[in-house]
């Protein structure tokens, strides 16, 4: 079904490049390997500085497993995902990937479509109703039941929890409950069938729909960003089977290393290896 892909990063850039300038719409699919190009790493030193406290009490090593930590109270599992919270959605990337990749999008009739959680798209200034977030959002919350299919914007209570925490605890008088229920609220992430997908979501879901039927049998490309295989399903398969269909998509993505193409779509595919970052950039000052 599929063939590794070796052709030359300059060359592909270059018809990457050309792909762009010519294109109708261009949809951005996104994973965590984009943030990741932008510096929101969940482990290493980003790590170290931001909780180096909670790896010496409870030994965990990175962001990522530390969401999932059997916190003892309430009071620590919020002052976790506060500071969590606080550095991953409303503070901006360290490198402004997401602001190249707006100026190669922003005079085109483009749709971001993302499996990432961290807001840096709107925080770029890439257009609200534009973007689907199909994975949830750290800047909202939901009931942990869930008794009701809503979801809270947690911004105010997120910088207390974060500026008032001691000890790694939280306080108790700032801890969420669902105001329907009293449970404990939770993060609105897709971990398990208790994910709420609210009205915004499903709004945001149309608007996606729309545009791709919109843009059926144009020239379009569908632009990869840092999408592993954990979820191919959302992205990555998707955008192979959107390029087989039609003859004048483009199927394109920038990666470090080896990734598979199916062969069918070989003709219309476009790999450009290196750090998606560096990459944006550079199509960015060639077009200028």
């Amino acid at each position: 079904m599929t063939r590794r892909s070796t052709a030359v990063s300059s060359a592909q850039a270059e018809r990457l490049r050309q792909a762009l300038d010519g294109a109708d719409a261009v949809v951005v699919g996104a994973g965590a390997g984009l943030s990741a190009s932008a510096g929101l790493t969940y482990s290493g030193k980003r790590f170290e500085e931001n909780f180096g406290d909670f790896k010496e009490k409870y030994g965990i090593q990175d962001m990522y497993s530390g969401g999932f930590y059997p916190f003892p109270s309430l009071e620590e599992y919020w002052a976790w995902w506060s500071r969590h919270i606080m550095v991953n959605r409303y503070q901006h990337a360290p490198r402004p990937v997401y602001d190249a990749l707006l100026a190669l999008v922003e005079r085109k009739d483009y749709f971001v479509l993302t499996t990432n959680v961290d807001h840096q798209f709107q925080m770029a200034g890439f257009d609200k109703k534009r973007l689907f977030y199909t994975q949830g959002d750290y800047g909202l919350w939901q009931c942990s039941r869930p008794c009701h299919q809503r979801t809270y914007d947690n911004e105010e209570t997120v910088r207390r929890m974060f500026s008032e925490q001691r000890d790694m605890r939280a306080p108790s008088e700032l801890i969420p409950r669902c105001p329907v229920c009293g449970r404990p609220m939770t993060m609105n992430l897709r971990a398990d069938d208790t994910f709420v997908q609210d009205g915004g979501w499903y709004q945001a879901q149309e608007r996606y729909h729309d545009f791709l039927r919109r843009h059926e049998g144009s020239r379009t490309v569908f632009l990869e960003l840092g999408v592993g295989g954990n979820t191919p399903g959302i992205i990555k398969y998707p955008f192979w089977n959107m390029t087989a269909q039609n003859p004048a998509a483009v199927y394109a993505w920038i990666n470090n290393g080896q990734f598979f193409c199916p062969e069918k779509i070989l003709g219309q595919a476009v790999r450009v290896d290196g750090d998606i970052g560096e990459v944006l950039a550079a199509l960015g000052q060639d077009k200028r």
